[in-house]
């Protein structure tokens, strides 16, 4: 084990990724709890990801000597868009490590010096993730590190909706961490590679520590870093956007991480589950129209699925 005092007197260098995309007020408040932290050896890049405003510019004047700024074109997802972030970082200052931040977090000042503490406490730890909390409830836990079904293909998060009396205050390996604040070292990087761009929103972090799990390394949960996300305790309703990359996405991480006999126990659990009650999920929120967004994401996730399998990969 290093000794964690050489760590504070010689803090590996982090580069932190921020992906912006219509949330300038977001990003702003993000960026303000940064300069409040105490780690020392950091840089933050922030990728705008084609958002429709004027985000980009006033991001740049506000923090033009905090932050360096990528504008991307279009918005090229969760996935390519921090991948943009991390190719530059990667090439431009070769951290120890990369921090993946939502922008919609604001964090507390010592979470960083935590993360990098149990980051270094050992080499066989790749990916390290902190105490989330929901914003608008502080005190309520979003997620203590999460938890996958690879018989049913169903990924949790631990801890979510209960309210923080230190009953999640130990440190402990875990199946994935939110990409919302996600700790990675560069030697898993280049072992493991980026983020599956294939993805472009949901499931790509789980896949990414699913990656770090089957290339040796552990993935960790650490619970005395803690930052606040302003994600909302989900009360059934079903978004758009989610649905569809969430169901289609399900296929794509199956197919790539589990066994081939896990897969088959997948396929059978999601049509004799999902496809039976999501329809019943829909009708109870009173929004049928989102039906064929699910129809969608199911027929696009077994294409893909195929094709996998078409071409070899």
């Amino acid at each position: 084990m290093k000794n964690l005092g050489d760590t504070l007197n010689h803090p590996p260098k982090i580069s932190i990724i921020i992906l912006n995309w219509n949330g300038l007020d977001d990003t702003v408040e993000c960026l303000e709890s940064l300069k409040r932290i105490t780690y020392s050896n950091y840089e933050v890049v922030v990728v705008d990801n084609g958002s429709e405003g004027n985000d980009a510019e006033a991001l740049r004047e506000r923090f033009e000597d905090y932050i360096h700024l990528i504008e991307n074109d279009r918005n090229y997802g969760f996935a390519e868009g921090n991948n943009i972030g991390m190719r530059y970082a990667l090439q431009s200052s070769n951290p120890d490590y990369v921090l993946l931040l939502n922008n919609d977090t604001v964090v507390d000042p010592g979470f960083l010096s935590e993360l990098v503490q149990v980051a270094e406490s050992t080499p066989s730890i790749g990916i390290v993730g902190p105490k989330i909390c929901f914003y608008h409830e502080p005190n309520m836990i979003q997620a203590a590190g999460g938890q996958i079904s690879w018989w049913t293909g169903q990924e949790s998060l631990v801890g979510c909706g209960q309210v923080d009396r230190g009953q999640f205050d130990e440190m402990r390996e875990v199946d994935w961490v939110i990409g919302c604040a996600l700790l990675i070292k560069h030697e898993t990087i280049k072992e493991i590679g980026l983020l599956h761009a294939g993805y472009f929103a949901y499931l790509e972090e789980t896949d990414w520590c699913a990656r770090c799990g089957k290339a040796g390394y552990r993935v960790v949960y650490a619970p005395e870093a803690k930052l606040w996300h302003k994600r909302r305790l989900a009360v059934g309703r079903i978004d758009k956007l989610r649905l569809y990359y969430r169901t289609r996405n399900k296929f794509l991480f199956m197919k790539r991480n589990a066994s081939r006999l896990q897969f088959v126990s997948f396929f059978a659990c999601f049509f004799l589950r999902d496809i039976l009650l999501t329809p019943l999920l829909l009708v109870r929120q009173n929004d049928l129209r989102l039906l064929p967004t699910f129809y969608k994401g199911t027929c696009h996730g077994i294409r893909l699925m195929l094709k996998r399998y078409g071409s070899g990969e």
